[in-house]
């Protein structure tokens, strides 16, 4: 399926970096793999929720790159989506890195927690983004796998009402980085880290 023309080469960057992801990642991608693979075979659609403690840089990245890679794999009926426990803003570092990647993220109304629109591809409905808790009645709320992408929401989330598959996917947090010369180049890091493992579980998926 095709992407909006700078995604494409990004995402043509990524697919051909698949061999940089560490071996000992891909124990728990596979995971995840596994978690949609199962739904294909039985004719189900896939509901993936991305968690982080603030909803505001890793669980929206890794929303985003899924969303992207089902329509990009094309793989029918997974809906991503995303939350924290508790809400706060999608950062705009977190933002920026993202569309210099090629999505095309305008905002739709703005305030101390800006809604998003996103676009990674003509044909596909865009994402509507913003900072949420993940139990938010905005996202999928029954039989979804919690993806956790960082370790503070891993440890203390023990529980994630309504999910039926838990996979700790975790993501050290760029956020590290704010205010500091490495800014820029480590959010990128981070974009492209998340990306490339998350295009490597969706092409592992084989369609019904």
């Amino acid at each position: 399926m095709s992407l909006t023309t700078n995604l494409s080469k990004t995402v043509s960057q990524l697919t051909a970096e698949f061999n940089q992801i560490p071996a000992e990642r891909k124990p728990v991608i596979s995971e995840l793999t596994q978690f949609m693979q199962d739904r294909v075979n039985s004719g189900k659609p896939v509901y993936l929720n991305f968690i982080c403690t603030h909803n505001s840089r890793r669980s929206h990245l890794s929303q985003l790159w899924a969303q992207a890679a089902t329509h990009y794999y094309g793989i029918p009926d997974v809906s991503c989506y995303s939350g924290g426990t508790e809400a706060t803003a999608f950062n705009p570092r977190a933002v920026k890195a993202m569309q210099d990647t090629g999505f095309k993220i305008t905002v739709q109304k703005d305030g101390d927690n800006p809604v998003y629109e996103v676009r990674f591809a003509d044909d596909a409905p865009a994402v509507i983004a913003f900072s949420k808790t993940y139990d938010d009645p905005f996202n999928h709320n029954q039989d979804f796998a919690a993806v956790m992408t960082c370790s503070h929401a891993d440890e203390n989330c023990p529980v994630v009402l309504g999910s039926s598959a838990r996979i700790a996917l975790r993501y050290d947090d760029p956020k590290a980085f704010d205010g500091t010369e490495l800014e820029a180049a480590k959010y990128a890091e981070r974009v492209r880290e998340i990306g490339r493992e998350i295009l490597f579980a969706f092409s592992q998926v084989k369609k019904a």
